[in-house]
C-alpha cells in the first residue's frame, strides 16, 4: 500500500519541489498546505501515514505548535523539514518527540532514508500499543474471569458441603424426603458449576476459532418448542414465553448447535432479569436468505454506560443486584454470531426491558 504524506511547507515552489521528490521515490503526497491551522486540519481529515513538516509557516502558528497539536489529538509520526539549526529551535522540535529532522538544503536519499526509519519506528510503536494494550485486556479479562469463579462457584460449593455434611450427621435419623431434598441440592449446585464450566470452555473454544458451522436441515419450529420448554422447565414456568414464528421459516438449514447457543442464553437471559409472571417474547422471521431472531423481555433492562461493554466476557451490568450469573452469555451470544457472519443489535430501556435482534444468514 502507498504511503500517504502530508506536506506543510508556505514556500510554493518549495512545497511542489517536495511534492515532486515524494512522487518520485514512491510515495503519495494527499496534500500540501502553508499554514500550521491547515496542517491541523489537513492531518484530522485525511489522517496521513506521515507529516513532512516545515517549521517556518505562514499563520499564527509555527510548524512545532502544529506538530504538538497534532501529536495530542492524533498518533501521527512526523518529520520536520527546515532550515533553521539553531539551539532554541532543535529544543523545543526535541520537546514533542518527533521522527526526525532534515536540514535543508537536502537530498533526496537522505529524505527517502529519514522518511522510512520514521515511517518503521512509527509502525514498531504501533505494534508495541497494540501489545500492551492487548496484555491490559487480558489481565482485565483474567482479573474478571478470578472474580467471577470465586463468587459465582462460593454458593453452590457452600451448598454442596453443607448438604453432605447435614447427610453424614443425620442420615440415620432423617426420613427419605428429606435426605432427597438435600441430594437434589447438591446434584443442582453441581450442574450449576458444570454449566459455568461449560461456557467458559465453549466461549475459549469459540475465541480460538475451534468451532466450525455445519449446517443441516432443520424443524425450526420444533426447535424453538423444545428449548422454550427446556427453558421454562429451568424457570418453573414462572415466565409464559410466546413464540412467534413466520410459517416460511418452519424448516430451514442452519447450524443448529450454534442456533441453540444464541437462543438459549438470549431467553435464560430474559426470565431471569424479568419480573415473575412476565411475558418473554420470540420472533423468528425468514427473508432474503436470512433468519431474523428477536427476543424480547420486560426486565430491568440495561444501562446506558453498560451497553459498551455488554458482550465483554465476564462483565454483568451495573444493576443486576444479587440476581446470579458469569457474565458469559451475551459473550457466547456474540462470538456466536460474528462466527456465523451475522449481526446483533440490542434495544433497552431501564425498568421497560430489552430487545435483542439477531440477523444470521442462511445458506
Amino acid at each position: 500500500m502507498c504511503v500517504r504524506i502530508l506536506v506543510v511547507e508556505d514556500e510554493v515552489i518549495v512545497g511542489m519541489d517536495i511534492k515532486n521528490s515524494l512522487k518520485k521515490l514512491g510515495y503519495k503526497v494527499i496534500g500540501v498546505v502553508p499554514t500550521g491551522e491547515q496542517a491541523i486540519e489537513k492531518a484530522k481529515a485525511e489522517s496521513p501515514d506521515l507529516i513532512l513538516m516545515d517549521i517556518m509557516l505562514q499563520g499564527s502558528i509555527d510548524g512545532i505548535q502544529a506538530a504538538e497539536e497534532i501529536t495530542k489529538h492524533l498518533n501521527l509520526p512526523i518529520v520536520f523539514l527546515t532550515a533553521h539549526t539553531d539551539k532554541n529551535t532543535l529544543q523545543r522540535a526535541k520537546d514533542i518527540y518527533p521522527f526526525g529532522y532534515i536540514v535543508k538544503p537536502f537530498q533526496e536519499k537522505d529524505l527517502y532514508t529519514t522518511l522510512e526509519i520514521a515511517l518503521a519506528r512509527c509502525k514498531a510503536e504501533t505494534e508495541i500499543r497494540k501489545a500492551l494494550a492487548k496484555e491490559k485486556e487480558l489481565s482485565e479479562l483474567k482479573s474478571r474471569f478470578v472474580s467471577m469463579v470465586s463468587h459465582e462457584f462460593r454458593t453452590p460449593m457452600s451448598t454442596i458441603l453443607f448438604s453432605s455434611d447435614l447427610l453424614k450427621m443425620y442420615q440415620d435419623q432423617w426420613t427419605i424426603e428429606k435426605k432427597t431434598t438435600h441430594i437434589n441440592r447438591i446434584q443442582t449446585s453441581i450442574k450449576r458449576m458444570i454449566e459455568m464450566l461449560d461456557n467458559v470452555l465453549l466461549i475459549g473454544q469459540v475465541e480460538s476459532q475451534n468451532m466450525r458451522i455445519e449446517n443441516s436441515p432443520l424443524d425450526l419450529k420444533s426447535f424453538c418448542q423444545e428449548l422454550i420448554e427446556d427453558i421454562q422447565v429451568a424457570d418453573r414456568y414462572q415466565h409464559p414465553i410466546l413464540l412467534d414464528l413466520q410459517e416460511a421459516c418452519n424448516f430451514v438449514e442452519v447450524d443448529s448447535k450454534i442456533l441453540r447457543y444464541i437462543l438459549e442464553n438470549l431467553l435464560s437471559n430474559a426470565v431471569k432479569y424479568s419480573p415473575e409472571n412476565s411475558e418473554v417474547y420470540l420472533g423468528v422471521r425468514c427473508q432474503d436468505c436470512q433468519i431474523c431472531l428477536q427476543v424480547k423481555d420486560a426486565g430491568i433492562g440495561i444501562p446506558l454506560s453498560d451497553r459498551q461493554r455488554l458482550f465483554e466476557s465476564f462483565y454483568r451490568a451495573t444493576n443486576v443486584g444479587t440476581i446470579t450469573g458469569t457474565g458469559l452469555g451475551l459473550a457466547i451470544v456474540k462470538r456466536s454470531v460474528e462466527l456465523y457472519g451475522g449481526q446483533i443489535e440490542v434495544q433497552s430501556e431501564l425498568g421497560e426491558g430489552t430487545s435483542f435482534t439477531v440477523v444470521l444468514p442462511l445458506s
